[in-house]
């Protein structure tokens, strides 16, 4: 089976952040990944890894504002500046966290100069960090109207402008039936960019045991194909975190 990571962001919410490491570690998750990790001590957030024995898969990029503010501007005409700005803040925090995987967030903006920003920005960040990982994810226009990167065909175009090595694609089940209606046929065609996989239900974006998906098949598939990354649980729980890892214990067990 694949190896899994919890989303702390979403998971394990009734806790205190630095509580839900230890949490997310007695669940059976040896990995973990945190999207806006930026206005917690980051010393003590490297400190919770070091104690569970975790690896840290990934963040987002740029800074701040997980709540209300613009996701990203790699894609904004004019927006370059910022970009580079909040991009080095990310890898400041990078290089205490170290995680497997920054996803560099495209904001909203549309065209063929959003493209071309784009790949100008993507282009940039892979010669400002060459040995990190770098993500993009399409995400839905649904929970996120008006984000460029809406669309898996999109990403690869974009993908495929900015050739560069350490640059690689996120894929979500949930944002990929959301878009396209049937993840596997996303992944299908796109699995062999995909460098980190997150998971949740579609439409209601819950835990991996409902819907039209079957991510028993998928976890299998992802074995077959020889897929090394982590697969995260990016999804809202339906209650309690731990009450709805069936799911978890199934994947994992023997």
């Amino acid at each position: 089976m694949p190896k899994f990571a919890a989303n702390l962001s979403l998971l394990f919410t009734e806790l205190p952040l630095m509580d839900r490491f230890r949490a997310a570690k007695e669940a059976g998750f040896d990995a973990v990944e945190i999207l806006s990790p930026y206005d917690a001590p980051v010393q003590d957030m490297r400190d919770q890894l070091v104690w569970n024995a975790q690896t840290f898969v990934l963040m987002n990029a740029p800074p701040p504002n997980a709540t209300g503010g613009p996701r990203g501007f790699a894609a904004v005409p004019g927006g370059e500046n910022r970009f580079r700005r909040d991009f080095d803040r990310a890898m400041r925090f990078a290089g205490v966290l170290k995680p497997r995987h920054i996803h560099v967030m495209a904001g909203e903006a549309s065209g063929p100069e959003a493209r071309a920003t784009m790949i100008a920005n993507l282009q940039w960040a892979a010669s400002r960090a060459p040995k990190q990982s770098l993500t993009v994810e399409p995400l839905n226009p649904v929970d996120f109207p008006g984000y460029f990167l809406n669309d898996y065909a999109l990403a690869a175009d974009i993908l495929d402008a900015v050739a560069a090595r350490n640059v690689g694609l996120q894929f979500d089940t949930y944002h990929a039936g959301m878009i396209h209606g049937a993840a596997n046929a996303v992944w299908a065609t796109q699995g062999h960019r995909a460098r980190h996989i997150q998971i949740g239900s579609v439409p209601g974006r819950q835990e991996p045991d409902q819907g039209a998906f079957d991510f028993p098949a998928f976890f299998q598939r992802l074995d077959n194909e020889g897929y090394a990354g982590f697969v995260s649980a990016e999804y809202r729980p339906r209650g309690r975190t731990e009450d709805g890892l069936g799911w978890l214990r199934t994947a994992t067990k023997p």
